[in-house]
């Protein structure tokens, strides 16, 4: 009966060891922070018109986040040729892919069709509010008018931008195409739209923006 009983409590304490050693464990385990997805919003820049698979900025912009080493899902939500007005008409649609963090680089063709700066004001006025209402931390990539648009319209269309991202006080990253515009060396034949080179140039130049949205509580 004695043996019984000592060969029970053997058992039980090695139980005991266990299940503490599985506390201990489980308490000085880290917890790995969950995969972000940020979705870059856009028209043709975003799109990679004229570029071959993996040269567009999404996917520069991937492989830029992996070499830093942050676990990040970046997900492709452009349309070549859409304007402020077509990315808010498709916005619920696009959230369903549920970003943490979205990235707006619109207005480019707002830019190429002469539209009125103030309905391009009010297209990501909306934008920004539905981003905001729903917690989604915002990088607003700003963009500027060419001087054939007359120096009214440009100062109408170029203070969009800066005023919409310290109203709604979101991440602002001034303008999208920062050293690569008007660079032959940096785009496609039309002269609009980035080469491979030039993609590269504005991955590195607004990738402190990304990090800092993606940094935010």
């Amino acid at each position: 009966m004695f043996s019984v009983n000592l060969y029970t409590l053997k058992i039980c304490g090695l139980i005991f060891t266990l299940l503490a050693f599985i506390v201990v464990s489980s308490g000085s385990t880290p917890v790995l922070a969950a995969q972000q997805r940020l979705m870059v919003y856009g028209d043709s820049l975003v799109a990679g018109y004229g570029l071959s698979a993996g040269e567009g900025f999404p996917e520069q912009l991937q492989q830029a986040l992996t070499a830093a080493g942050r676990d990040v899902k970046v997900l492709n939500a452009g349309v070549s040729g859409d304007t402020t007005a077509g990315g808010l008409a498709r916005l619920d649609w696009a959230l369903s892919d549920q970003p943490d963090a979205v990235m707006i680089i619109l207005g480019g063709n707002d830019l190429l069709r002469g539209l009125d700066p103030q309905q391009t004001r009010e297209n990501l006025k909306q934008i920004l509010s539905r981003l905001q209402a729903q917690n989604i931390k915002i990088l607003l990539c700003g963009m500027l008018a060419p001087v054939n648009l007359g120096p009214a319209y440009r100062q109408q269309f170029d203070l969009i931008y800066p005023e919409l991202a310290d109203r709604f006080n979101t991440e602002f990253y001034p303008f999208f195409l920062h050293g690569v515009a008007l660079n032959p060396k940096f785009n496609q034949p039309d002269g609009l739209h980035p080469n491979k080179s030039g993609v590269a140039v504005i991955t590195q130049s607004v990738l402190p923006s990304v990090l800092s949205v993606l940094d935010k509580d």
